[in-house]
C-alpha cells in the first residue's frame, strides 16, 4: 500500500510538472481590462509547460454575466492563444464578464485557469455628458484654435495685446470638490474622470492612482480621453469627498515664460461619472453637474512648456476630505464641451518611474547647481525649512553656461523655471504636478541645501524624478562589445524620455509628436516595449489629425501649424508614410490585423493624398534624409535630393499598402495599388538610375541604401549598387553620411545583404559620427546631433535606429510569421564579438537568445515559449526547427 501511494504521489508530481500551465489572461491585450470598447473583444492568454515541445492543440472559453452564461466557445481544436475573437451575443455597455479558458496540450491534457474579468465602456449619452470649471470658454478671452503661433513672442504688440485679454482665471489650477453618501454595502465602484488638461484624483483625501498628467494627449477636437479606476477600497461609510485639481497641459497652452507656442480648446475642465454598485443591487451614479463647488489651488501658475509656480500658503488643508468646510468655495460654471469625441483610454499613462540623487554639487555665489547624473523626462522634487512667504526658484537644464557654470536652457527652450514659497509650517516637501522639462542639472536660487540662516530658506533634501509612459519594458540587450552596450543604454534612456502620451522629439524644447520617429525607430521600439496600445493610440492621432486632401502633417496632435515658408514642416513623405509603415510593423510583431482595418481609409487617403503630389509619379516636395552627415550645419538634407527620398517612400507606402489591401480581402485596391506601385518603381529607376555608373541620386550613401532597402532596385543591378554603396562607406574611413531618415535604410540595406561586418566596423569607433563618441563625450541620452558639441537637443532618440540591428542581426531574433508564433534565431557573430545576450517577451511568452564564441566553437542557447517554433540557424548554416523548451547548440566557426 505504501508503494503504491508513493508511486501515485510520483505519478501527480510528474503530472504536475509537465501540464501545461495558463497565466496572464487578457482582453484586447490588456489585463483585467475596466473600459473595453469594442463589441468583439479578443481573448489571450500565455502557456507554460515543463515538457519540450508543448504546445496548445485546443481551447473553450466561458464567458459570464453574473450567473448567465453568455457565450461558451466549446472546444475548440485550435492552436491559437492569441487574439482569439469573441462570438457571442453583444456585449452590453457599462457591464462586468467574468471568463475563463480551458487548454488541452499535446497530450490531450485539460486544465483550466483561473477566473479573470472584463469590464465594458459606457456608452454615454450626450445628456449626461456635462462639462464643468471656473469660467466658460466664452468668458475665458482665450486664443482659442491652433495656428501658426510658432513661438509668439511679445515683442509683437498683438501677441502681448492677446495674452493681457485673457481673464487670468482661466489659466489657474483650480481644486474642485463634491461629497456624497454611502451606507449599504457596496460591491465596487468605478469612476469615469477626463480632467482637460490634466487632473489629479482623490477619494476621501487619497490619490486614487499613480498616474500621472491624465489623460493622454490629443487633438481635443477630435478625441477626448477619460480614464477609468476602480476606486471601491477607498470608500468610507458615511460621507464621502471626491477631490479634483485642473492643471492646463497642452489643452490650454497658453503661457508668458517660454512659449514655443499657443494653443487652447478652452480653460481647465472636468468630466466625471462615478457609478457605485451596492451588494442589494442598487446603484449611485455621481456627476460632474452644477453641485460641485470649486477654489483656486496653491498652484498659482503651470504651463507645459514654461514650468510651474506652487505658493503653499494658499493650501487649504482637508480640501479633499469629508468633513472640509467650503462654503467660501464658489459653484462651479456648466462648461461648453469639448468637441471631440469621448473615448476611453486605452494606452497606459505617465508615471513617476525612477528616482536620482545628485551626485555633484557647486555653489556659484548665491546659487547651488546640482548635476543629478542622468539627463531625463521629469521634474525635481524638494523638502525645504524656512519661513512663511521665502521663495525658492529651481531652474532646470541639460547643459551648463561654460562661463559662468549655471544651468542654461539655450538649446533647450526657456525659460522654464519652478517657483515654491513656502508656507513655514516644519519641513515642507513639493513637486510639480502639470509641467516637466528634459534636464541633468538642477539649479537653486534663493535658499541654502544643508545650511541654516534666517534671510533663506533651506532645502534639506532634492531629488530628480525620471516619467515616462508606463508600458511594459519587454526586451533587453547585453554583449561584449561596450560601445553596443552603452549606446543600447543611451537610445533606451532617450526613448523613454520621449515616450509620453505621444513619441516626443525632444522633452524640453517641443515636447511633440513627429512621426517619422515612430517607424524609423519602430522595430527597435518594438522588441524593447510592449506597444499593442501605444501604437493604436498613435494611429488615432494620425486619423485626427489626416486633412480633407488626406495629408498626415509631420507632427500628430498637430498643436501648431505651419504656414508663412515653414509648410515643408508640416508634409513631408517620411514622416506622414508613418500612417502606412508603422501599422504594418505593428502587425509583424502582434499578428493583429484590425489595426490594418481600422485605419485602412487612413492609409487609402494618404496614399492618394501621395499620387495628387506627384508629377509623373515622382514626388519632390519634404524634408527629406533630415540632418545628415557631414561638413554642413545638420538640418535640411544636403547629401541626397530630397524628390529621391519622397519618391522613395511614396513608393515604398503604395506597396505596403497594396499588401495591407491583400491581407484585408479589398482585391480591387490590391490590384490597383500594386500596378500603382510598379508604375512608381519605374519611373524612380528612369529618373534617378544612372545605368553607367550603377548609383542612384547623387550616390550618396542615402539614395542607394533606399533603393536597395525599398527594393527598388532591378535584381541585375543589386550587386553594383552595393558595391558602390560598400566603397563609399569604406572611401570615408568606414563611416556613416547619413541622418534621421537614411540611418535606418543605410543599417538595413547592409545587414539584410550580409553585410553586418560592415556594419560592426561603421559603428564600433569612438569617433563622429557614431555611437561611440557620445559614449566618449559623456552623455546620458541619445542626442539630436552625433556631435553634441554642436548643440541641438542632447534628448533625441532619432538616430538610434541601431537597436534593431542589435535584436535582429546581432541576437537574431526575427518573426518568421506575424505575431511570433513561428520566427527565427539566427545570430549573426561579427568583428570580435565574443557573446550576445538578448531577449524579447512576445504574446506568447519570452524569447531568449545567448550565444558565445570560444576556441573555434560556436555555443548557442535558445529559449522557445510554448506554443511557438522557431528555426535556428546556425553560423554554420545548419538549420534546426524546435518546439517549445531551452535548446543547446554547438557548432564550429
Amino acid at each position: 500500500m505504501k508503494r503504491l501511494t508513493v508511486n501515485i504521489v510520483a505519478l501527480l508530481i510528474c503530472l504536475n510538472i509537465f501540464s501545461i500551465g495558463i497565466s496572464n489572461l487578457t482582453v484586447e491585450m490588456q489585463q483585467a481590462p475596466l473600459a473595453i470598447d469594442t463589441d468583439s473583444p479578443r481573448f489571450g492568454w500565455l502557456l507554460t509547460s515543463g515538457e519540450k515541445g508543448d504546445c496548445q492543440t485546443a481551447y473553450q472559453i466561458t464567458v459570464m454575466n453574473g450567473s448567465n452564461k453568455v457565450w461558451d466557445s466549446g472546444k475548440v481544436k485550435s492552436n491559437q492563444s492569441q487574439l482569439v475573437p469573441y462570438k457571442g451575443k453583444k456585449p452590453e455597455s457599462n457591464t462586468r464578464y467574468i471568463w475563463n479558458v480551458k487548454v488541452w496540450d499535446k497530450n490531450g491534457k485539460m486544465t483550466e485557469s483561473k477566473s479573470s474579468f472584463f469590464e465594458t465602456a459606457p456608452a454615454f449619452s450626450s445628456s449626461e455628458i456635462q462639462w464643468i470649471g471656473a469660467i466658460s470658454r466664452a468668458k475665458a478671452n482665450l486664443p482659442i484654435g491652433r495656428r501658426d503661433l510658432h513661438g509668439p513672442s511679445f515683442k509683437k504688440p498683438e501677441y502681448k495685446e492677446m495674452y493681457d485679454k485673457i481673464d487670468t482665471l482661466a489659466l489657474r489650477s483650480i481644486n474642485l470638490r463634491k461629497t456624497f453618501n454611502s451606507y449599504k454595502k457596496v460591491e465596487r465602484a468605478i469612476v469615469h474622470v477626463s480632467g482637460l488638461g490634466h487632473y489629479n484624483l482623490y477619494l476621501n483625501g487619497k490619490r486614487v492612482s499613480k498616474d500621472i498628467f491624465t489623460p493622454v494627449w490629443s487633438d481635443y477636437d477630435r478625441t477626448v480621453y477619460y480614464n477609468t479606476y476602480q476606486v471601491d477600497s477607498l470608500l468610507l461609510s458615511g460621507e464621502n469627498a471626491i477631490g479634483i485639481t485642473l492643471g492646463n497641459g497642452f489643452y490650454n497652452a497658453v503661457g508668458n515664460r517660454y512659449r514655443k507656442l499657443w494653443i487652447s480648446f478652452g480653460p481647465p475642465t472636468l468630466f466625471l461619472k462615478m457609478h457605485v454598485y451596492y451588494s442589494d443591487g442598487s446603484e449611485d451614479i455621481i456627476s460632474s453637474d452644477e453641485t460641485w463647488k470649486y477654489s483656486l489651488s496653491p498652484i498659482t501658475f503651470n504651463d507645459i512648456y514654461g514650468g510651474e509656480d506652487y505658493d503653499a500658503r494658499v493650501e487649504q488643508k482637508g480640501w479633499n476630505k469629508p468633513g472640509f468646510d467650503d462654503r467660501t468655495w464658489k459653484p462651479v460654471v456648466l462648461q461648453e464641451a469639448p468637441k471631440g469625441t469621448l473615448r476611453a483610454q486605452q494606452v497606459t499613462n505617465v508615471r513617476r518611474m525612477k528616482e536620482y540623487s545628485a551626485v555633484k554639487m557647486t555653489r556659484i555665489d548665491s546659487s547651488y547647481v546640482l548635476d543629478m547624473g542622468q539627463n531625463l523626462s521629469g521634474y525635481p522634487s524638494i523638502k525645504v525649512k524656512g519661513k512663511a512667504g521665502q521663495t525658492v526658484k529651481l531652474t532646470v537644464g541639460e547643459l551648463l553656461n561654460e562661463e559662468t557654470g549655471l544651468v542654461s536652457q539655450k538649446q533647450s527652450g526657456g525659460p522654464h523655471t519652478y517657483y515654491y514659497t513656502l508656507k513655514g509650517d516644519g519641513e515642507e516637501s513639493w513637486h510639480p504636478e502639470f509641467s516637466y522639462y528634459g534636464y541633468q542639472y538642477i539649479q537653486v536660487d534663493g535658499a541654502n541645501i544643508l545650511s541654516y540662516s534666517d534671510d533663506k530658506p533651506t532645502v534639506t533634501d532634492i531629488k530628480s524624478h525620471f516619467i515616462y509612459n508606463s508600458v511594459e519594458e519587454n526586451g533587453y540587450f547585453q554583449s561584449s562589445n561596450e560601445i553596443f552596450n552603452k549606446a543600447h543604454v543611451l537610445i533606451k534612456n532617450a526613448v523613454k524620455s520621449n515616450m509620453q502620451a505621444v513619441f516626443t522629439d525632444c522633452p524640453h524644447r517641443e515636447k511633440l509628436g513627429w512621426l517619422e520617429e515612430t517607424h524609423l525607430n519602430g522595430p527597435g521600439l518594438l522588441y524593447n516595449w510592449n506597444l499593442t496600445q501605444m501604437f493604436n493610440k498613435v494611429m488615432q492621432d494620425m486619423e485626427d489629425g489626416q486633412q480633407s486632401n488626406g495629408l498626415i502633417p509631420n507632427i500628430v496632435p498637430e498643436y501648431v501649424v505651419f504656414g508663412d515658408g515653414l509648410e515643408v514642416f508640416r508634409d513631408s513623405p517620411e514622416w506622414g508614410g508613418a500612417s502606412v509603415i508603422m501599422p504594418w510593423m505593428y502587425y509583424q510583431f502582434y499578428g493583429d490585423k484590425s489595426i490594418l482595418s481600422k485605419y485602412y481609409n487612413v492609409m487609402k487617403r494618404y496614399v492618394d493624398y501621395l499620387t495628387s503630389m506627384s508629377a509623373n509619379h515622382i514626388v519632390s516636395h519634404g524634408l527629406g534624409d533630415w540632418y545628415d552627415y557631414g561638413e554642413h550645419r545638420a538640418g535640411f538634407s544636403k547629401n541626397s535630393p530630397v524628390e529621391v527620398s519622397a519618391t522613395a517612400h511614396y513608393f515604398y507606402v503604395t506597396h505596403l499598402f497594396t499588401e495591407i489591401a491583400k491581407l484585408t480581402g479589398n482585391s480591387s485596391d490590391e490590384k490597383k495599388y500594386g500596378s500603382l506601385a510598379s508604375e512608381i518603381r519605374n519611373a524612380f529607376n528612369n529618373k534617378f538610375f544612372n545605368k553607367d555608373t550603377k548609383q542612384y541620386g547623387s550616390g550618396s550613401q542615402f539614395c542607394n541604401a533606399v533603393a536597395i532597402f525599398m527594393d527598388l532596385v532591378e535584381p541585375a543591378n543589386k550587386q553594383a549598387v552595393m558595391n558602390n554603396l560598400k566603397k563609399d562607406i569604406a572611401q570615408r574611413g568606414n563611416r556613416l553620411t547619413t541622418g534621421d531618415v537614411g540611418n535606418r535604410y543605410l543599417f538595413q540595406a547592409l545587414a539584410l545583404n550580409g553585410e553586418n561586418e560592415l556594419m560592426y566596423l561603421m559603428n564600433n569607433h569612438y569617433d563622429a559620427p557614431g555611437y561611440g563618441f557620445q559614449i566618449k563625450y559623456g552623455v546620458t541620452t541619445l542626442t539630436e546631433q552625433w556631435d553634441p558639441r554642436k548643440g541641438a537637443s542632447w534628448n533625441h532618440f532619432m538616430m538610434g535606429q541601431i537597436d534593431e540591428w542589435f535584436f535582429r542581426s546581432l541576437a537574431g531574433i526575427e518573426p518568421a510569421t506575424p505575431g511570433f508564433q513561428e520566427f527565427t534565431v539566427q545570430p549573426q557573430p561579427v568583428g570580435d564579438l565574443t557573446w550576445v545576450k538578448a531577449g524579447h517577451k512576445t504574446l506568447y511568452g519570452d524569447i531568449k537568445v545567448e550565444w558565445e564564441r570560444k576556441d573555434g566553437k560556436f555555443y548557442l542557447t535558445v529559449l522557445v515559449p510554448v506554443n511557438t517554433r522557431a528555426t535556428i540557424v546556425l553560423p554554420d548554416g545548419k538549420i534546426q526547427s524546435a518546439g517549445s523548451g531551452e535548446y543547446k547548440f554547438e557548432c564550429s566557426i
